[in-house]
């Protein structure tokens, strides 16, 4: 590696949305900084599923299940 050229990487607390915190190594900040997230693994609907619904635009998936006829 080239010296001199390579950002920081140190040691770093990210604190989730319920409050649980752990260190992690980053370049982000200085050492000893902390992050707080607004959106993580524990909250967030990608990761839960929670809050899917399948939007009908157009009536696009009636048209999917007609030609395909599938029963729901």
């Amino acid at each position: 590696m080239k010296k001199n050229i390579h950002p920081d990487y140190h040691e770093i607390s990210v604190v989730l949305t319920n409050g649980e915190t752990f260190k992690t190594k980053s370049t982000y900040g200085k050492a000893g900084e902390t992050i707080n997230l607004d959106i993580d693994p524990i909250s967030h609907p990608a990761w839960t599923g929670a809050g899917q619904k399948l939007v009908d635009t157009a009536g696009q998936i009636s048209k999917f299940n007609k030609r395909y006829n599938i029963k729901l």
